[in-house]
């Protein structure tokens, strides 16, 4: 494993590294990334996996590999670049344009999980660049840490807006729980994997 290799945070910086680019190149660079990396969390939010007790949505598993992948900063950039596209009037959240679209969409029931994303991804752009996502076990606290941020205000924006006498957590945690933590698993350990994949090749 070369220095290099070591001297890198993110997976993002490995595998296409910022170098000695100029600043346009550096800018066209996060661009791209951001781009992708929206459209990799719109295409995730469409994926329903058949689960018990309700299908999985790949939505949040997206958004926290790319928060590990990207670091904080990119990270960032990306899922505003992603709410605003959803602000916009795309299609890009899950049960859009069926449930509704633009900020119609974000103020509803769902708005909450969608601020906790930004909340996610900055947890696990953080862990990133302290290398936990190279540790199993790590990238399961950061994953369990991004999930609680996106259930807080996901819930307290639920409650808020549906009334607190309605069964809350029976319909926006309690059937979602096994879901994500089958998410965090799989991202636990393909994350470290892929670092030592690239350890291998280093």
């Amino acid at each position: 494993m070369t220095t290099t290799f070591l001297s890198t945070h993110t997976l993002a910086e490995n595998l296409w590294p910022r170098g000695e680019k100029t600043t346009a190149q550096r800018i066209v660079r996060g661009v791209l990334l951001a781009f992708v990396g929206s459209l990799l969390i719109a295409v995730s939010s469409k994926i329903q996996v058949p689960f018990y007790p309700v299908p999985l949505n790949m939505a949040t598993f997206a958004v926290l590999a790319i928060g590990m992948a990207y670091g904080p900063r990119l990270g960032l950039a990306t899922i505003l670049l992603y709410m605003a596209e959803g602000a916009s009037g795309l299609p890009v959240f899950a049960g859009a344009p069926e449930k509704g679209i633009g900020l119609a969409y974000m103020s509803g029931p769902t708005g909450g999980y969608l601020l906790g994303f930004v909340f996610a991804t900055g947890i696990c752009g953080w862990a990133a660049t302290r290398g936990w996502d190279r540790s199993i076990w790590k990238t399961a606290v950061a994953m369990l840490a991004a999930n609680v941020a996106i259930y807080v205000p996901g819930l307290l924006w639920l409650g808020t807006l549906l009334g607190w006498e309605k069964p809350i957590l029976d319909w926006g945690l309690y059937p979602f729980v096994l879901g994500d933590l089958t998410k965090l698993a799989l991202a636990s350990v393909s994350l470290p994997l892929i670092w030592r994949v690239l350890g291998r090749k280093s």
